[in-house]
């Protein structure tokens, strides 16, 4: 395992940098050896701890602990039997040596086999209670979906030091997927008797009200952050989104600001005052947000869903068109962008385009009621009448008890002229959901005014 590598000098790396441009030998001990082999891997230079591996294994061949940092190299470049080999050597020299129970369960982690790595960890665990091993089993534990397993060794790698981060971060991510929120906070609050001043245990826990709609101590937690390190970015960025919830779209709008003020604008930052100006109905400073946004970053596609959004409010359907295309030629995949360009194509009149969203949304899993309504109306308006009855009776696959299925799927039936299927749907519909008759009246006021359709309507009302 890699150690820090401003806990010794670099005169040793100076040193070595400078024999590798004279091509002069110089002694290191092996202590310095590992040093600039960590050093090396640290930074990614894997090719010049290689170069150190090899000289400091022909000035001292019988280094058990440059032999491990040899493998090490090793099953980074996945080259895992030749790793294992020289595993099996040392070994046989050393049968106490925590790093060979560590490298062989990387190896068998390399090859996803994260019971065989956890079975190695916890027999290195036995020769040295290090925190890293924890960490390393934590990480194997998620590997495995094991989360209950992965957050107890991360929290023995916290134990072990507070200001352990990454694990404290991995803590709370396991709280969060088991979804055991009151954990989280009882586990943080815990941290904070002893930790009062860590900005990022106040920040964990300021997201964990806010989950738990707590808001007033969510509040209270991220003003806590931003005492113990005033320029804490994220503490002020959340503190803004739960003002948001809030209704105080002003107090939002500071806090966003001031992340703005201490480093470089984010599009996201942007994003979020702009919808708080158009929460507060100022439409141009709105506008002018949102297009700071996509200016900021054009790959980010919510910036521009927001200005179609703005668009479609003002009925300025062509301009929508435009900017919804922008998000979806940046995620085509998504579902709701593609229903949202059918309804822009359908306020334009463009059936053709529109059917086609549509399509595309169904495919990509959107199955939403409404989806399939619209879908068929605007099938229904290319005088498709087969397509809009397939259409209508794939939804009904999803929604057999809703009757705004079976009122379309009647009006469909009687513009083909088909009267006892579309008797037939209405009846259905009719009884259902009576009270949602006026959608068909709506759609198809053709068929309502007739004197049958209303002799259907007596009778089942009647009859109810």
């Amino acid at each position: 395992m890699a150690l820090n590598p401003s806990e010794r000098p670099n005169q040793p790396i100076e040193k070595f940098e400078s024999m590798l441009k004279t091509d002069d030998v110089y002694f290191f001990d092996a202590e310095d050896f590992e040093d600039i082999i960590h050093y090396y891997l640290n930074n990614g230079k894997v090719s010049l701890a290689k170069k150190a591996i090899k000289i400091g294994l022909q000035q001292h061949p019988d280094s058990i602990a440059l032999k491990l940092l040899d493998v090490e190299v090793l099953v980074f470049e996945d080259k895992l039997d030749s790793a294992e080999k020289l595993l099996d050597q040392l070994q046989i020299l050393d049968t106490t040596n925590e790093e060979i129970f560590i490298q062989r369960a990387n190896i068998y982690s390399k090859k996803d086999n994260h019971t065989a790595a956890v079975t190695l960890l916890t027999q290195a665990l036995d020769l040295s209670q290090s925190p890293d091993i924890y960490s390393l089993l934590g990480m194997e534990y998620l590997f495995m979906d094991n989360f209950e397993m992965a957050k107890e060794s991360f929290m023995k790698c916290v134990s072990f030091d507070e200001q352990d981060y990454a694990s404290l971060y991995n803590v709370i991510y396991c709280f969060e997927f088991l979804e055991d929120f009151d954990g989280a906070i009882h586990y943080l609050n815990d941290f904070l008797e002893r930790n009062p001043y860590c900005e990022v245990a106040w920040h964990q826990l300021g997201k964990q009200y806010t989950t738990k709609e707590m808001y007033s101590e969510a509040l209270a937690a991220f003003d806590f952050a931003i005492i113990a390190d005033d320029s804490f970015i994220g503490a002020y960025f959340e503190k803004g989104k739960v003002l948001e919830r809030l209704g105080k779209y002003n107090e939002a709008i500071e806090n966003y600001e001031t992340t703005i003020s201490m480093e470089d604008p984010t599009s996201h930052a942007y994003l979020r005052i702009g919808r708080c100006h158009e929460k507060l109905k100022n439409h141009d400073l709105a506008k002018y947000y949102f297009y700071h946004t996509v200016h900021e970053d054009p790959l980010l596609d919510k910036g521009w869903l927001a200005i179609t959004d703005f668009y479609i409010k003002r009925e300025n359907y062509k301009k929508a068109q435009y900017y919804i295309n922008k998000a979806i030629n940046i995620d085509g995949e998504n579902p709701l962008y593609w229903k949202k360009c059918g309804k822009i194509h359908t306020a334009l009149h463009n059936y053709d385009e529109a059917d086609f969203a549509y399509k595309q949304a169904v495919d990509l899993g959107n199955y939403e009621l409404d989806t399939w309504l619209e879908w068929a109306d605007v099938v229904v308006k290319n005088k498709d009448m087969d397509s809009a009855l397939q259409i209508l009776k794939q939804g009904l696959e999803f929604y057999p008890e809703k009757a705004e299925i079976q009122y379309k799927m009647a009006g469909a039936y009687l513009m083909m002229n088909n009267k006892i299927k579309g008797e037939e749907s209405l009846i259905n519909a009719l009884s259902l959901d009576f009270e949602k008759l006026s959608e068909f009246e709506q759609s198809f006021p053709q068929f309502y005014e007739t004197e049958w359709v209303k002799n259907i309507v007596t009778v089942v009302k009647n009859a109810s």
